[in-house]
């Protein structure tokens, strides 16, 4: 194992955000081996604690790989300075892939002087996700991944899934935060539920998104009718 438990520092505030937050005050969060999911509705914390994990852990709170420095805006909660992360085996950061910034650090790859090619910019938003995954996942560090998904088909998923057994055969460890059910499936994963009451760890058929998906796909228009 490498980064085995996510904890509070002694005296770590517990009034406002992201401090009164159920995941937060639920903390400390055991991670697996190989890789750890956090599934949650919107608002439940999930990117917020992804986000000030990875910033503990030694990435740019914008996301790209452990040499990324820059900012754009400084949006990031006090949360990171907070937390403090347990390890096994020290695990060099490797990328910490978002969605919403992944524009930002593409351009300021391509404004890197030797910067490698293609440029990121040149290919679909999926495409160069896919490449990061390709590029990166092969090495034994720890890898942030918050929603992924946006950027991804099914088939574009099922992909990244390949390069994170892939990566975890290697000695690499993930950690992400995601909605889709198909990452969610990875074999062997962690899995932890984000509610109002906490966090707790589930079973993949026990995921409360898992049966909602499953009752939509059986008959959509039950869900549909009730629109518009």
């Amino acid at each position: 194992m490498s980064l085995r438990e996510v904890r509070l520092e002694p005296g770590t505030p517990r009034d406002g955000y992201p401090f009164d937050l159920p995941a937060v005050r639920a903390l400390p969060l055991r991670v697996g081996a190989g890789v750890t999911v956090l599934v949650g509705e919107n608002g439940s914390g999930k990117s917020t604690l992804i986000e000030a994990i990875a910033v503990a852990a030694g990435f740019s709170p914008e996301g790209g790989s452990f040499q990324v420095r820059f900012s754009t805006a400084t949006t990031h909660s006090r949360l990171c300075d907070q937390l403090r992360l347990v390890w096994s085996l020290r695990l060099a950061p490797g990328w910490f892939l978002r969605a919403e910034s992944f524009y930002n650090v593409a351009s300021y790859r391509d404004a890197t002087p030797g910067k490698p090619m293609p440029s990121y910019h040149e290919m679909s938003h999926g495409e160069s996700f896919l490449e990061v995954a390709r590029d990166w996942f092969r090495e034994p560090r720890l890898f942030v991944l918050d929603e992924p998904e946006a950027a991804l088909s099914f088939t574009g998923q099922l992909a990244l899934v390949q390069a994170m057994l892939d990566g975890v055969a290697g000695g690499a460890q993930f950690l992400l935060a995601t909605h889709s059910p198909l990452l969610m499936a990875y074999p062997g994963a962690r899995l932890y539920e984000l509610t109002g009451d906490g966090v707790a760890e589930r079973s993949y058929d026990d995921l409360q998104v898992v049966g909602m998906w499953r009752s939509f796909l059986a008959a959509p228009e039950r869900f549909l009718r009730h629109l518009g």
